[in-house]
């Protein structure tokens, strides 16, 4: 159930940092003197104009790599998390290290060709006062953020002059957040947030437990809001802000006044602009908002859940059944026809996952007819999709189910039995080759095995069936579909070129064709043996036990479609691009898939405008996006890496083959041998791109618009 989410947030700053749970009656330090007015928007993509006093007329050097200031706190955590994903380059400095390297100018900043060098474009602080407000190394960290035009992010702060914001208790607010819908202001949307439809709801998961805590305080002179919540009660009414920009003493600080961490919704919609701010929207890296689904056995019955066994009849550890599924759940050409219709609606296309063997068996079995093939058949140009195996059989070692559960059988010496590559083979061209016949469009390069069989199994089968990689080779198979609840990462498959890639499952599972049925498996699963449970969730330091069984009437609409929908949300607002997988019975009967979807897409549309779509990527897409992510990681990693920005070039260099992900403001381009060309594609109001350097060039040279 969601392991992975962390629920509980530092609810307000750490005392030791100066920050406070209840508004101070005064400020903390005397308020900053020579204030200049807020920047304008338009100032996140203005070349650096470093100060005339230290650098005369040069214009300084700036790497594109952001220092990080880490003290523990989630906030810092967070936006680790997103330089981290999206392929930014960056430094961190832990405050909990007595080893640390100290931040003073030669630490900042150097000469480079008799040119200034800025070593980073960005600065994250956990707040405004990490070295303390007097100190040398304060010092020196806003003498460089002055000199060179360096913003700096104040992770998690509290309202108050210092940071440009008058005390809570002047017509602000302070408590927790959860529910509460706040809104992008018209600077936020001019500026890093013009991604953004306009509200943002904090979220509200658990009603006992406070997710979020915040300080909402009124502008002063050079703070400019850009996300604010209204306050009742204020004198003359009005809103207070929770993220905005300061600017005095030549310096800019992006402040941000509620805790965060980097699974909640409301930072990971905000992401994405605290880096464009951070970075003056130009930096290495890129991201997406990435969904696509998988249907898994298209054309095949699958098995259903015995609510009195508690277990799925067929399956090698149902004890109590005769061996035989009964009931199966299989798709009719009503939900055919239905999904071909939803997706026309809500302007998203399914991946069909399909078995054409299993189909030719049913048809066999049921009168020599198939009116569901018949209806996909017809309406195949709709869809995607993907090879599944002809007739789904376990392509790993061969089995033994003589005991539960099932373990990899054994020749007379104690070797392994594998399924053959010739039958491996087989299973992949006769599928190909089905659809081939009935006019359906499959890329041969892709594929996904029964069970993702055939890859490495664990406990029984912690290796690949060596037989696997042979076979992808003999039809032409680039990328193989894994599960990520097993193997998150991408990897190859024997010595070849053949990847895997990673899919999520969603737990709306297989075996259920009915709303009563999934939240009687979800019961068992996620409740403890004293509540009639199987106690796994007891037994498993990952997983959480419900609180109570849910209702079977109601347990799936009201708790597992809204929990479902939140975790596959938070893998598109995540930067993450693998592929989530459900099963064809999820379109059958109750259609149980489309609530989960319907919320996925509706709560996606609240959130961003029409400049930052969905992508919808086929799997090879998806599996050229990993292997070039981690091909980029691994350079960076190496410090084999070279960009920093000159005024209005940038100049990105990496080792030869390596492409690199690159982010920039519209109307930049890219120079050519003779002449340029636009760079990058657009997306959230920006443009970026996996770029190379053209031929004959070593690197990659951007020229940024001017304004």
């Amino acid at each position: 159930m969601d392991s992975g989410r962390i629920r509980t947030p530092r609810t307000a700053p750490r005392t030791t940092a100066g920050a406070r749970t209840a508004p101070r009656t005064g400020p903390r330090t005397g308020p900053r003197t020579g204030r200049i007015a807020a920047l304008a928007a338009a100032a996140l993509l203005a070349t650096v104009v470093p100060s005339a006093q230290a650098v005369a007329a040069t214009t300084p050097r700036v790497d594109l790599t952001v220092l990080v200031v880490d003290d523990g706190g989630s906030a810092v955590g967070a936006i680790t998390a997103e330089l981290k994903g999206s392929g930014v380059p960056y430094r961190r400095i832990d405050l909990g290290d007595p080893n640390r390297p100290v931040l003073d100018a030669a630490f900042l900043s150097d000469t480079v060709d008799g040119r200034p060098r800025a070593k980073y474009q960005g600065v994250v602080l956990p707040h405004e006062s990490a070295f303390g407000p007097d100190s040398a190394e304060a010092t020196a960290l806003q003498t460089y953020e002055r000199t060179f035009g360096i913003p700096q992010v104040d992770a998690y702060t509290w309202s108050h002059p210092g940071v440009g914001l008058d005390y809570t208790d002047q017509g602000g607010w302070s408590g927790v957040l959860d529910g509460t819908t706040a809104g992008v202001t018209a600077a936020g949307q001019a500026g890093p947030f013009r991604y953004l439809a306009g509200a943002l709801t904090f979220e509200d998961n658990d009603p006992s437990i406070a997710e979020s805590y915040g300080y909402a305080g009124r502008p002063r002179a050079g703070y400019t809001s850009y996300l604010d919540i209204p306050v009742d009660g204020a004198e003359g009414g009005g809103r207070a802000s929770l993220v905005g920009e300061y600017a005095a003493d030549g310096r800019r600080e992006l402040v941000v006044t509620f805790a965060y961490n980097q699974y909640q919704r409301q930072f990971r919609a905000l992401a994405r602009g605290i880096v464009d701010w951070l970075t003056q929207g130009v930096h290495l890296g890129q991201s997406r908002n990435y969904l696509s689904v998988h249907v898994d056995d298209v054309f095949a019955p699958d098995a259903r859940w015995d609510p009195a066994l508690n277990c799925t009849p067929g399956d090698f550890d149902c004890v109590g059944d005769d061996g035989e599924g009964v009931d199966p759940i299989r798709m009719t050409a009503a939900d055919a026809q239905y999904a071909a219709a939803w997706q026309k609606a809500s302007g998203f296309t399914l991946d069909m996952v399909y078995n054409g063997g299993q189909g030719e068996q049913w048809k066999t079995e049921h009168g020599g007819t198939d009116p569901l093939t018949d209806r996909l058949v017809a309406d195949r140009a709709q869809y995607r999709w993907i090879n599944h195996t002809y007739t789904h059989p376990f392509l790993g070692c061969v089995q033994d189910n003589a005991v539960v559960p099932w373990q990899c059988a054994k020749d007379t010496a104690g070797n392994t039995l594998w399924v053959s590559r010739s039958e491996i083979s087989g299973q992949i061209r006769d599928n190909h080759n089905w659809a081939v016949g009935k006019g359906i469009s499959v890329d041969r390069t892709e594929l996904v095995t029964g069970e993702h069989s055939g890859l490495r199994t664990l406990p029984q089968q912690p290796v690949d069936n060596p037989n696997l990689a042979g076979a992808l080779a003999d039809n032409g198979v680039k990328w193989t579909g894994s599960d990520n609840s097993r193997e998150p990462q991408q990897r190859a498959v024997g010595t070849g070129t053949v990847k895997t890639v990673p899919r999520h499952p969603m737990n709306v599972y297989y075996n259920v064709g009915t709303a009563a049925e999934m939240t009687d498996e979800y019961n068992w699963i996620y409740t403890s043996r004293a509540d009639g449970g199987s106690g796994i969730c007891e037994s498993n330091p990952a997983s959480t036990c419900l609180p109570a069984p849910l209702p079977t009437a109601t347990g799936y609409a009201d708790h597992i479609v809204p929990q479902e929908a939140r975790t596959a949300l938070s893998h598109v607002l995540g930067n993450d691009p693998r592929p989530h997988y459900v099963h064809q019975s999820n379109l059958a009967e109750e259609r149980l898939l489309y609530p989960v979807l319907d919320r996925v897409l509706a709560d996606y549309r609240a959130l961003f405008a029409a400049n930052t779509p969905l992508v919808n990527p086929a799997q090879k897409d998806v599996g050229t996006e990993l292997g070039r992510r981690a091909a980029w990681d691994q350079a960076v990693a190496a410090g084999k890496v070279t960009a920093y920005r000159i005024g209005g070039t940038v100049t990105v260099k990496a080792p030869s083959g390596v492409t690199m992900p690159v982010t920039a403001p519209e109307g930049t381009r890219k120079r050519l041998l003779l002449g340029s060309t636009a760079f990058g594609t657009a997306y959230a109001g920006t443009r970026s791109a996996w770029t190379a350097p053209e031929p004959l060039q070593t690197t990659v040279t951007l020229t940024l618009p001017t304004t």
